[in-house]
């Protein structure tokens, strides 16, 4: 008897071993299993993140890019050539070019405004600061010219400042060209 429950209390301790050793190897199982699913649901997400953003660039990459071409259309637009080409008008006099022009640049400001949420913040900085400059360079110019003098000469004057090196639309042009390029 004797022997019998010395073999009990063996058999009941190396049962006992078995099952911690079991219950111990499950339970490590289980979290090297859920760490695995949880890892894997995280890389899916995060490729799906990742394909959605490509659609995303898919998808805005080429609005950006008309984006960047309509303001570089504005700037030119806006450059004392080709503004005085299309504003000048026979009978005409300094203070009424001068309004035509200045209209004008508003008028082609508000409708590219939308544009801005494309563009980088130091490109719509550049292209605002460059349409100020111009008007500023228009209103400069009709300040040292007569009232009454020829709507020429107010042309001349805004082509004389801008031959000096002041072409207000020139950098901003650049640096969208630079922008575009890098994109």
């Amino acid at each position: 008897m004797t022997n019998m429950k010395i073999f009990l209390i063996a058999f009941l301790s190396a049962l006992v071993a078995v099952l911690a050793t079991l219950a111990l190897a499950g339970y490590i199982f289980f979290r090297i299993t859920k760490r695995y699913f949880d890892n894997q649901q995280k890389m899916q997400m995060l490729q799906m993140r990742v394909d959605e953003h490509r659609e995303a660039v898919k998808l805005v990459t080429p609005i950006r890019l008309q984006a960047y071409e309509r303001m570089a259309l504005f700037l030119e637009r806006i450059s004392p050539e080709s503004l005085v080409l299309r504003c000048y008008q026979p009978g005409m006099d300094t203070k009424l070019l001068q309004g035509v022009m200045t209209k004008t640049i508003r008028d082609e400001w508000e409708h590219n405004l939308s544009q801005q949420v494309y563009l980088s913040s130091e490109a719509w900085n550049r292209i605002r600061s460059a349409k100020d400059e111009m008007v500023g360079v228009i209103n400069s110019a009709a300040i040292t010219v007569p009232a009454d003098a020829d709507p020429a000469r107010l042309a001349s004057t805004i082509f004389a400042t801008v031959a000096n090196g002041n072409q207000p639309t020139a950098p901003a042009l650049e640096f969208l060209k630079q922008e575009m390029r890098d994109l």
